[in-house]
């Protein structure tokens, strides 16, 4: 369920490189890269579950709510998380060049369907 959830948003993402369903604890549960593309996304992963721990605690701690969504972008990569609950992320890499609204869209609607398979 979670490979084809992953393969589903990746591949229609235009630009869409690699998804991940991952533990906030750095272990990854599921990971799916398109043909071709060279990225390792599960050590993407784990470095960025660290640093997204530090901002869900960064945003709580002004009362600003908790974390839904969080971009990153880089010269050579766009990452797109979207958080489930206390436990788990998503995390979606794309081209710099790639449809981040889709992206996003997709990540939304894939969410609770991941989520409700985790619980």
């Amino acid at each position: 369920m979670f490979k084809e959830a992953l393969r589903d948003v990746v591949e229609h993402t235009q630009g869409g490189q690699a998804g991940l369903l991952m533990g906030f604890d750095g272990i990854a549960v599921e990971s799916h890269i398109r043909d071709g593309a060279e990225i390792n996304i599960e050590t993407i992963g784990m470095e960025l579950s660290v640093v997204l721990k530090s901002v869900m605690r960064a945003l709580e701690s002004v009362q600003a709510g908790s974390t839904a969504e969080v971009a990153v972008q880089a010269e050579k990569l766009t990452l797109i998380v979207r958080v489930l609950n206390s436990d788990y992320f998503l995390a979606l890499a794309l081209a710099p060049d790639g449809n981040y609204g889709k992206a996003r869209f997709l990540l939304r609607l894939a969410a609770p369907k991941i989520l409700s398979a985790l619980e």
